[in-house]
């Protein structure tokens, strides 16, 4: 017979308090049930634990297998509380690759409501534009995305969050600030325009043939609100970013209202979810309803 973590259980309990009763006791068995398994122990060993039947003096052996019989008990806990961790998804990493408009005005409020319950869960954030999460997710690099899918495949799950449009970004003393009208492309075309990759989900001919003719390109959101804050440009980012502009700059409204995005939760389709990030998922979903219902986020 194998030696079964219940009887080093038995054993460790015994041998510390010194009498099957208390030990029983201690277990929640009868001591029956204990001396069965200290017996069973002693006969795989092949050699006593015990110097007497009284249980309260260990022989050489006996001390030697306590320190392993305690050190093997403490392991064989610690490794069923990882795993029930894991599976009610109270343990392990989520890996999140998000549009930055999202990880600025959304995630900072999930992610901590999410750790609040679960402050083993380690959360890997990752800015990154809607192709980038695209193709994050595709090549299982990521958990979970959060962005804009332009060219849908059979490998992705998409969940709708929400949608909204675009505007064009400019510094508070830029001319377009004081239109009190929404922004025709036309007028827009007249303006120096930074390049950046959120308006790469607008499809309008008009807004291509401006967006390829711009002299500067930037991928992040940043560095590129810092050039309109300095007067180099305007460019053009989703309502959302509208909580992360800070001052000095403002979103004026386009006259095209085909200029918008759909924001999705994008996921592998044939691959499970580990349970701590399914849990994730369902964080954020609940996080766009209480943005929403506080008016930060608008459809429409």
């Amino acid at each position: 017979m194998a030696i079964k973590i219940e009887m080093l259980r038995c054993y460790v309990a015994v041998a510390e308090l010194g009498n099957l009763n208390d030990a029983a006791s201690r277990l929640g068995r009868t001591p029956s049930a204990v001396s069965m398994s200290l017996k069973q122990l002693t006969e795989h060993l092949g050699a006593p634990l015990f110097e007497s039947d009284r249980k309260n003096r260990l022989t050489t052996l006996g001390q030697l297998v306590l320190t392993e019989a305690r050190a093997g008990t403490v392991h064989f806990d610690r490794c069923i509380d990882s795993i029930v961790k894991l599976t009610q998804a109270r343990s392990g990493m989520v890996r999140i690759g998000a549009v930055p408009s999202v990880t600025t005005a959304i995630l900072p409020d999930v992610v901590q409501g999410f750790l609040r319950t679960r402050p083993d869960v380690v959360i890997q954030v990752r800015d990154m534009d809607s192709a980038t999460v695209q193709h994050e997710i595709e090549m299982g690099r990521i958990d979970i995305g959060i962005g804009s899918c332009r060219r849908p495949t059979g490998t992705l799950r998409r969940v709708a969050l929400f949608s909204e449009p675009f505007g064009v970004i400019c510094a508070v003393e830029h001319p377009l600030a004081k239109l009190t009208e929404p922004l025709t492309w036309q007028e827009l075309a007249r303006h120096p325009m930074i390049s950046n990759a959120s308006g790469d989900v607008i499809e309008n001919a008009a807004f291509r043939d401006i967006d390829e003719a711009a002299n500067l390109r930037i991928r992040n959101t940043a560095s590129v609100l810092g050039m309109v804050r300095a007067g180099v440009g305007v460019t053009v980012l989703p309502r959302l970013a509208l909580e992360g502009l800070g001052p000095g700059l403002l979103f004026v409204p386009l006259a095209d209202a085909t200029a918008r995005r759909q924001v999705e939760i994008l996921t592998r389709a044939k691959s499970e979810m580990a349970p701590v990030a399914s849990a994730f998922e369902t964080a954020v979903v609940d996080g766009i309803e209480r943005a929403r219902a506080a008016g930060r986020i608008i459809d429409g």
